[in-house]
């Protein structure tokens, strides 16, 4: 064996001695990942997230994927000769829009459970109609009905906890239901961050298009590698933080005070971002805990 061949070696275990503090932290922790925007639509970046998922799971973590497809339901609607509406980011849902998000997203959730399996490692894919997992009541755009949009008003995590036990990898599509049994499609981000609260996740990470959370986002030297809720509520109050990054980051902050220990901004473009963040020391994205919690670096003895 050469001396190049040692290095390779030595990196390799390096790697491996650096992932192990964090292996030992969350061992048996269950850590809930939001998976949606544009990688969802690259197969590459695709395969990425589910190889880090499955290896969470294989390593003793009990992960749940909560994945949307907004781009591929407005394809489908385009399909259909009718033309997708958002207000205030939500997507208008009649009742025939409706039918079509409920077919996309089981069908994305059923490639999804095809690609874990591939991996060797049982999944199975519900969605939050499923053994009443997501209940909800009509949600309105500042104060505009726009159709079957729901609001999640109650978690049954029953079914999650019965699937994790029996070593099921859960992989969650975002529609619910009402008191009247009517169908409602969900924002994934108020999907994943209920589940999360509900199963008292350890971690909750939202795969995005973008790096995290920046003060200034035209100022790229303002990027936040880690913030306390106090501080992202600030933020927000201040008006630093807008668009679609406003709603995700209060998502956030409602679940670190809900008791989930910490939330990932992770940027899905990036290959193997979520192994990237939770493993190493350095991380990739912006990580929101609560109040309290120590700010500076992500050494192992802060995780």
């Amino acid at each position: 064996m050469d001396k190049l061949e040692m290095e390779q070696i030595m990196k390799k275990a390096e790697v491996l001695i650096e992932a192990l503090p964090y292996i030992q932290k969350f061992n048996r922790k269950i850590i809930v990942v939001k998976y949606g925007g544009s990688a969802m639509s690259n197969e590459e970046l695709l395969r990425s997230v589910i190889q880090d998922v499955t290896l969470l799971k294989l390593v003793g973590f009990k992960p749940i994927i909560v994945h949307g497809g907004g781009k591929e339901i407005s394809r489908w609607v385009e399909k259909a000769g009718k033309k997708a509406q958002f207000v205030n980011g939500l997507r208008v849902t009649d009742a025939e829009t409706m039918e079509i998000a409920e077919m996309v997203l089981g069908r994305v959730n059923k490639h999804l459970v095809s690609m874990v399996q591939k991996l060797g490692v049982l999944s199975a894919g519900i969605s939050g109609k499923d053994g009443a997992l997501l209940q909800v009541e009509k949600k309105y755009a500042g104060g505009q009905d726009i159709g079957f949009v729901g609001d999640v008003t109650q978690v049954n995590p029953k079914i999650l906890y019965d699937l994790i036990d029996n070593d099921y990898l859960p992989i969650v599509s975002p529609v619910g239901m009402d008191a009247q049994f009517d169908t409602y499609n969900i924002n994934a981000d108020d999907a994943a961050c209920a589940v999360a609260k509900a199963v008292g996740a350890d971690k909750l990470v939202f795969l995005t298009d973008v790096e995290g959370l920046y003060r200034d986002f035209e100022d790229k030297d303002s990027f936040i590698s880690r913030i306390q809720v106090s501080e992202a509520e600030e933020l927000i109050a201040n008006g630093y933080i807008g668009g679609g990054m406003l709603p995700k980051l209060a998502n956030c902050t409602s679940a670190v005070k809900s008791g989930v220990h910490k939330v990932h901004i992770l940027d899905g473009r990036i290959p193997h971002c979520l192994l990237l963040e939770i493993f190493t020391d350095k991380g990739v994205g912006t990580a929101i805990v609560a109040d309290g919690e120590p700010l500076p670096g992500r050494l192992s003895e802060q995780i």
